[in-house]
């Protein structure tokens, strides 16, 4: 189940966000003012990290996320390739059930919206 951080460190220079996690799920949320500006919805954390981006007005892109190394390298954001929305949506719905009900709504709703395309069909559709 999602549980929101408390105290988490906002940097002056960019928006104000909240963060969310369980063992599958991170989720930061941007806002500006009082409205949700977008989020990173990182999933499998544990795994194979993979993280869905929705920024509003520009829309989404999905990328795997590469840890880095002991050798102090950085997790990068690199290009990944199907998002699972159907399987990823039902997950996030269910573990988000004890969040703020209006950020749980509009994750979930994008997530509903991602588009269908042939490079990213349903996993579980056969052919």
């Amino acid at each position: 189940m999602l549980r929101e951080l408390r105290n988490v460190r906002q940097d002056p220079d960019d928006r104000p966000r909240r963060w969310f996690e369980d063992d599958y799920f991170d989720l930061i949320v941007w806002y500006e003012g009082a409205q949700v500006y977008g989020f990173q919805l990182c999933y499998d954390t544990r795994a194979n990290e993979r993280a869905l981006t929705w920024i509003r007005g520009r829309g989404f892109s999905h990328s795997g996320i590469d840890q880095g190394d002991r050798r102090g390298r950085t997790p990068i954001l690199v290009q990944d390739g199907l998002f699972d929305k159907i399987g990823i949506a039902e997950k996030f719905k269910a573990a988000s059930r004890d969040i703020d009900p209006e950020v749980a709504s509009l994750v979930y709703g994008a997530l509903q919206e991602f588009p269908d395309a042939p490079d990213n069909p349903d996993p579980r559709r056969r052919p």
